[in-house]
């Protein structure tokens, strides 16, 4: 069977970003969609919970638990974005590389991937990722891109150079491109650990198209980013 799957997802359980839809909400999003299966990856916060799985079952969605960690090779520089899927709440103490390690040892059965490496901004991986290949198990293609500006072009060549998936994602903080930016998966039964095994082992189809930079890029960037300038200087007050 085919799962139309997107691995990076935020909602209003999120601490760091303005969202301004619930989680529920966007689970009904999705399957309004025809995802079959929706990975919540907060930033620095595990959002997932028995209730929503149980909520997204109800609707036919796999509800796949996951993290957006802020990380780094020392606690003071923990600030690089990579995305943990298939986690417990106990991956919110992981903050640097060596501690990753040693989640991966004890949850084996993670998925790690990560997020627009070769993106500006301190929050990217960039030398990092190939420092530390070892931990990933794909590579992710963001939907934030166009004929003027793409940034992706180098992830997809270190993917393509350490033989890890290339997978298309929306990232979702907003509804306007999650049904532009996401991955169909191959498998036999629709479960966590069968996507992630049809993702290893190349049986996906990245669905992705580029935007147009003015509009979609920069406009609905810098109004999603005054959103949450503002949502964070209200909340410390």
């Amino acid at each position: 069977m085919k799962i139309k799957t997107n691995l990076h997802f935020h909602s209003s359980d999120d601490k760091m970003d303005h969202i301004s839809y619930s989680t529920k909400e966007g689970i009904d999003k999705a399957v309004s969609l025809g995802f079959g299966a929706l990975a919540i990856t907060c930033h620095q916060h595990f959002a997932w919970t028995p209730e929503y799985a149980e909520y997204a079952k109800s609707k036919g969605l796999l509800f796949i638990s996951g993290i957006e960690l802020y990380i780094g090779e020392t606690m003071e520089t923990s600030m690089r974005h990579c995305l943990v899927l298939n986690a417990t709440k106990d991956v919110e103490n992981v903050r640097t590389f060596d501690q990753l390690a040693d989640y991966k040892k004890q949850h084996p059965e993670i998925f790690i991937m990560a997020p627009h490496p070769y993106f500006y901004g301190n929050i990217s991986l960039k030398e990092l990722l190939e420092k530390y290949i070892h931990f990933f198990d794909a590579i992710e293609q963001s939907w934030f891109y166009s004929r003027l500006f793409n940034r992706n072009i180098k992830g997809a060549k270190i993917a393509l150079k350490y033989k890890l998936p290339f997978v298309s994602t929306s990232d979702t903080h907003f509804f306007d491109f999650l049904d532009k930016s996401y991955c169909t998966v191959e498998v036999e039964e629709a479960t966590t650990e069968a996507i992630f095994k049809a993702i290893r082992e190349g049986k996906f189809t990245n669905t992705t198209s580029r935007r147009n930079f003015w509009r979609d890029m920069v406009w609905r960037q810098v109004r999603f980013s005054y959103k949450t300038y503002l949502w964070r200087k209200k909340n410390k007050t």
